[in-house]
């Protein structure tokens, strides 16, 4: 596909692009983006087998971030149990500023070096452990020390960075580099730097439980049935595993409360 302005031009004049031509730019570019997390591929495998061997050990996966490298740590997280059926504990987001700085802007507690392990210390993070930091230009303070201070504890430690050799890096067991190049608004990394970094941890938390085994084949039987829309995606999971009529599955999933439970009950009862 011919792009028709080169993302290396640091002079792109966006305001007298048309729209059309705005958003073919910034598809262009967000095109680029799976292809630098391919090349990344090893290196997020080493930290996912570490997270994997750390959880089924008991252990837990952190995730600090200040601004948008934080919420989507935070939004990763949250979004575990009602996938997978985890309990809250087992994958945890944290962000500078606290869950105010999910919804406001607080950028000054990113400068805070001390306060990220304040903050893990106040989640009784231990060696059995891992801690991720999150920060697009590996140079976050709050971040970097979190993980320095975390490798002092013994804790083991991982990264996602969008700059190669960065300080953040140099604290991580397990860094994850993505040079996903100048974005289409010079330093606005929440595009293509926040698109490789929601990529990745998509890619870190799915494959994790998998194989802590909270799927069956590729359906998330642990999933929490809070809504309508889960309950009738559920019944027809039900309906697909058991070979079995809509309401009979309705049933079932009531009466045992979740995809999984229903299927080795009714296994064992037949």
């Amino acid at each position: 596909m011919k792009k028709t302005y080169n993302h290396k031009n640091a002079n792109m004049d966006l305001p007298k692009m048309t729209v059309r031509t705005l958003l073919k730019t910034i598809n262009n570019e967000d095109q680029t983006v799976a292809i630098a997390v391919d090349k990344a591929i090893p290196q997020i495998t080493k930290l996912i087998e570490t997270i994997t061997e750390k959880m089924k050990e008991g252990g837990r996966l952190f995730y600090i971030g200040a601004g948008t490298s934080g919420r989507l740590g935070v939004l990763d997280a949250s979004e575990c149990p009602p996938t997978f059926g985890v309990s809250n504990n087992r994958v945890i987001g944290i962000i500078a500023g606290g869950d105010k700085a999910l919804r406001n802007s607080i950028e000054a507690a990113e400068d805070d070096e001390h306060m990220a392990w304040m903050d893990l210390r106040r989640k009784r993070i231990s060696k059995q452990d891992i801690l991720v930091g999150i920060a697009a230009s590996g140079t976050t303070p709050y971040v970097v020390n979190g993980l320095r201070d975390a490798q002092l504890a013994g804790i083991f430690t991982g990264c996602i960075a969008c700059t190669l050799n960065s300080p953040l890096a140099h604290y991580a067991d397990y860094p994850i580099e993505v040079n996903v190049g100048p974005e289409v608004i010079r330093g606005s990394t929440r595009m293509k730097a926040g698109t490789a970094q929601k990529m990745i941890l998509n890619m870190i938390s799915t494959t994790v439980m998998i194989k802590l085994g909270r799927t069956l084949g590729n359906k998330m039987v642990d999933m929490q049935l809070t809504n309508n829309k889960l309950v009738e995606r559920g019944t027809k999971m039900l309906m697909e595993f058991l070979a079995l009529d809509y309401q009979t599955s309705r049933t079932l999933l009531k009466q045992h409360g979740s995809v999984r439970k229903a299927i080795e009950n009714y296994k064992t009862s037949s």
